[in-house]
């Protein structure tokens, strides 16, 4: 995997990363300090990595800059910034280290591509690129937990390839295997998603959109239904319909 193409060097690799074991609790963000907050001009200015979220924007409802995630693309951060991404049949996944009071954001479209595709668009490659973001800001393994969004089959009779279900499979199993807690999560069903993610907090919020398939609408209230049981069920999750 030629990691160089998205700027991130060999030593950079997740797999190949040293852990960081000398923290101690000096070392800790102090919970009562306020997270620290950039200017809109200040994170527009700011040099990017390739694939790295670079689209910011004030966003009157939540009254925070916000740093706008695409399809392929991430975004870490420990400052008081929202993170955004809509969603279809993709998948973000948003983890969030608890000590270090660092989280991050993905947004990708496929679980694999082909072996010379280095792209975030992949599961596999943007996995990746976010696990090491999150370990380069200070980050550990050990204390980061996950939340897990999208998935949707979101055209109607479009069931061929299962991508909502592919998609929602591989990054479950990934997490898993790699040992990162899945606190909460909205996936699949056949709804698109509005995903805001706090990471300085950890907190997520999620509004389920208007979707393609007009002849259910009796299903849809019942959805209405189900997803403000996915909001009380993870509530220790922080993870809140708006």
């Amino acid at each position: 995997m030629n990691l160089s193409a998205f700027g991130v060097g060999a030593g950079q690799e997740r797999r190949r990363a040293a852990r960081i074991n000398s923290f101690t609790p000096a070392d800790y963000p102090d919970p009562s300090a306020p997270a620290p907050a950039s200017s809109l001009e200040q994170l527009k200015s700011q040099p990017r990595l390739a694939g790295e979220a670079s689209f910011f924007y004030y966003d009157p409802h939540f009254q925070l800059n916000s740093a706008k995630v695409l399809p392929g693309e991430y975004f870490v951060s420990r400052e008081d910034i929202a993170v955004v991404t809509v969603l279809g049949s993709c998948i973000a996944a948003c983890l969030w280290d608890r000590n270090m009071r660092v989280g991050g954001m993905n947004h990708f479209m496929l679980p694999e591509g082909d072996s010379s595709d280095v792209s975030g668009r992949y599961g596999s490659y943007a996995m990746e690129l976010l696990i090491n973001e999150m370990l380069k800001q200070g980050a550990r393994r050990e204390s980061m937990q996950a939340k897990i969004f999208g998935g949707g089959q979101v055209m109607h009779n479009f069931t061929t390839m299962n991508v909502g279900e592919r998609n929602t499979a591989f990054v479950t199993d990934y997490l898993q295997t790699e040992r990162i807690p899945i606190v909460s999560q909205d996936v699949l069903d056949i709804y698109p998603r509005k995903v805001v993610f706090f990471p300085s907090s950890g907190k997520a919020m999620v509004k389920r959109l208007a979707h393609a398939h007009p002849e259910t609408l009796e299903q849809q209230e019942l959805a209405r239904g189900s997803a403000a049981v996915v909001a009380r069920n993870t509530a220790g999750g922080s993870v809140d319909l708006f």
